[in-house]
């Protein structure tokens, strides 16, 4: 819901978009309701397939790094196949499509920025969350060492860090008074995030308006991380 809102914002606003996900249905919706659009269907785990359709694509100017998975299991019960799927797409895709973007920026000489879609369960921890906590704390950490080696080229890398966003998938997953009031007690706001308040984000960190903006996270969690 995030990565789409994204697009369509960005189409709207003027720019050439392209949007990448493994779900072909998504995208052929996409294209519908934004014509100008873009598109790449590829599984961000197959390297090859990626560097040569996102090499082939470009050169882009700015990059929102959206798609992740989370499959949440108890610490004990951890899989390996489960860390190794959350360490391809979290971590390990951002690392590797940043790198096809950020060289082509630097080889057509122009500035970019690169926004990351982390999570405040990279700052907190969450039961049932150990893999995904931990690539996104892995996520911030990249974040920041991209934006430190990038910004000699004048690349700017920044996170958002949303709490439970209210996509379509998030309204079903805390639909239940019960499991959501807990969360939503522990946010000064009273309410978890909409979409708009994470493209909002998204936008101003890809904007000139955060031009000295650079190795930040901006928190969109209602306060949760205060409390």
């Amino acid at each position: 819901g995030i990565g789409r809102a994204v697009a369509v914002a960005l189409s709207r606003a003027g720019a050439r978009v392209t949007a990448l996900s493994r779900t072909a249905a998504d995208l052929e919706s996409l294209t519908r309701e934004c014509p100008g659009i873009e598109t790449l269907c590829l599984d961000l785990a197959d390297w090859e397939a990626v560097e040569a359709a996102v090499g082939a694509a470009g050169p882009f100017e700015l990059l929102v790094n959206n798609a992740a998975v989370a499959e949440l299991q108890p610490f004990l019960e951890v899989t390996r196949s489960a860390l190794q799927r959350s360490l391809d797409v979290n971590f390990g895709a951002v690392l590797h499509v940043s790198q096809i973007v950020a060289r082509q920026m630097i080889a057509q000489g122009v500035p970019g920025a690169i926004v990351n879609v982390s999570s405040q369960a990279s700052k907190r921890a969450l039961r049932d969350h150990a893999v995904y906590c931990s690539t996104k704390s892995a996520l911030d950490m990249l974040s920041k060492v991209m934006a430190l080696e990038l910004g000699p080229h004048k690349i700017r890398v920044n996170t958002v860090n949303p709490t439970v966003v209210m996509t379509d998938m998030g309204r079903i997953n805390w639909s239940d008074p019960k499991k959501s009031a807990a969360m939503i007690d522990r946010i000064p706001l009273g309410k978890f995030a909409e979409v708009d308040d994470v493209v909002n984000s998204i936008l101003f960190l890809l904007s000139d308006k955060s031009a000295m903006t650079t190795g930040s996270s901006l928190m969109i969690d209602g306060g949760f991380l205060v409390s």
